[in-house]
């Protein structure tokens, strides 16, 4: 036996106290009190990991319970065909149906239903709004104003897009950064083809940046793929397709994205 296991030695030798199984009982109905304690009291970086770690413990507990509510969960039909004949808009309630059953084609297809909507990148890294906009002061030395903001990443404006007055232009899309078309991947056919951006349909940092059509990581643009020759199954020409922006544009120069197909 190893050195570090003396108590488990001790009980082999000696047995076990005769109020052993009392004093566990006891400390199991404590510990509902210390973790409660322990949520309350602890701070800082410890509270952030005990309260990730009980997350965990509750969802996987909430996950078992429902297992085990499901597992004999049977609809209120008999088990056994009934001997008298039955109509025939009865016929399929003779069949027994369980709870479990109907869950998993539940589950099923709210996994079908999320497949469809998967994107490329599901997580993207946040962008403050100090590295999105720089302050552009305005208005005399004596009283400058800085309501302006300059955008640093790159953006789309449509082709009839026309800048407000200066005076009363508050966001500044600078010409260098604007972008017209996408290098775009068609995931199962594994070609890249340069595509004309049609419009940003979402950025997933802030609903400000959609509306000014900045271009981040993440982004999902649609495009042009009218030049590839896609066709629906009633054989009309598709025009307009989803894509993911998946690199950083002001680093690289381009705009590199996958088809969400």
């Amino acid at each position: 036996m190893p050195q570090n296991e003396y108590i488990e030695r001790w009980q082999k030798l000696h047995g076990k106290r005769l109020d052993h199984a009392e004093r566990q009982r006891k400390r199991l109905a404590r510990e509902a009190h210390k973790a409660s304690d322990n949520a309350q009291k602890l701070t800082g970086l410890r509270a952030k990991l005990y309260h990730k770690k009980r997350h965990h413990e509750k969802i996987q507990m909430k996950k078992q319970i429902k297992s085990l509510e499901e597992r004999n969960v049977n609809s209120s039909t008999p088990n056994e065909p009934s001997s008298t004949p039955l109509p025939g808009y009865l016929l399929d309630r003779s069949n027994p149906t369980s709870a479990k059953a109907l869950s998993s084609a539940i589950k099923q297809k709210r996994a079908e239903k999320a497949a469809r909507f998967s994107v490329p990148l599901p997580k993207v890294k946040g962008i403050s709004e100090q590295e999105m906009f720089k302050v552009v002061t305005t208005g005399k030395k004596t009283a400058k104003k800085s309501w302006k903001r300059m955008i640093t990443k790159p953006t789309f404006v449509g082709p009839d897009f026309t800048r407000r007055p200066v005076k009363y232009e508050r966001f500044i899309r600078p010409m260098a950064l604007r972008y017209k078309h996408a290098n775009v991947t068609h995931p199962e056919l594994g070609v890249t083809v340069q595509l004309p951006i049609i419009s940003v349909k979402k950025n997933p940092q802030n609903p400000l940046y959609t509306h000014l059509g900045v271009l981040t990581k993440g982004t999902i643009i649609e495009v042009n793929v009218s030049a590839l020759g896609l066709v629906t199954a009633s054989g009309r020409v598709v025009w307009g397709r989803w894509a993911q922006v998946t690199n950083h544009c002001e680093n690289d120069g381009c705009i590199n994205a996958v088809l969400l197909v």
